[in-house]
């Protein structure tokens, strides 16, 4: 926790963090649910102490099942900590990431999917974290979606597509457009930039944050 610590030592807020370990054995098999429920039960009162906001949750890989079975299990294990989150004031954000590049077989790889567990849970303390970059792989559409499915989206990813790189010239997404639609939604949360530098981090963090602020 020691950059959590230096986050706070410099006036920073923390927007997100991982509320429990693996992407790939996740929510939405129930025998997984002793170990992730224990985690994000820690993770929660965490994020309490030091004021930050979401807890990021991963639905695991499909291996098979489907997704009406896959939906239901991960809305029932969210349920079971909702409450504790809703007291704490800290929102589980249920992460889209693709299937077909990074993420081979990760089950929540459409908006639709996240979606519906929050509506099966129906706590505004579980929201859905809507990764730009892994829906534009998956889906496309991205404003669009955004308009639609605001009300259920608890926070956003950035990065290029492709190469998950800056949000410049040398990909495909109106990231300025996309900003400003998010910004109509009146959503008032942080946008975390998670693309991986081509060249100096500053400038291109710099750069992005410019955009975000939709000036």
């Amino acid at each position: 926790r020691e950059h959590w610590q230096l986050a706070r030592d410099h006036g920073l807020a923390i927007a997100a963090v991982d509320g429990h370990a693996s992407i790939l054995e996740g929510l939405n098999r129930r025998e997984h649910h002793p170990r992730i429920i224990a985690e994000l039960q820690a993770k929660i009162r965490l994020a309490d102490e030091w004021e930050i906001a979401n807890l990021i949750c991963f639905s695991g890989s499909r291996a098979g099942l489907d997704d009406a079975n896959g939906i239901a299990a991960t809305a029932e294990g969210l349920a079971r900590v909702a409450p504790l989150a809703e007291d704490a004031g800290v929102t589980l954000v249920l992460e889209t990431l693709n299937s077909k590049v990074d993420h081979p077989d990760y089950q929540a790889d459409r908006t639709a999917w996240a979606v519906e567990v929050c509506r099966l849970v129906d706590s505004p303390a579980v929201r859905v974290l809507y990764d730009i970059y892994h829906m534009q792989i998956m889906e496309g559409d991205i404003i669009r979606t955004i308009g639609a499915e605001h009300p259920w989206i608890g926070h956003y990813h950035t990065a290029g597509n492709p190469g998950r790189h800056e949000l410049d010239d040398d990909q495909e997404l109106n990231y300025p457009a996309i900003f400003r639609a998010i910004a109509a939604t009146g959503y008032g949360g942080y946008v975390g930039h998670e693309f991986i530098p081509t060249g100096d981090p500053v400038t291109g963090l710099r750069a992005a944050v410019a955009m975000a602020r939709c000036d």
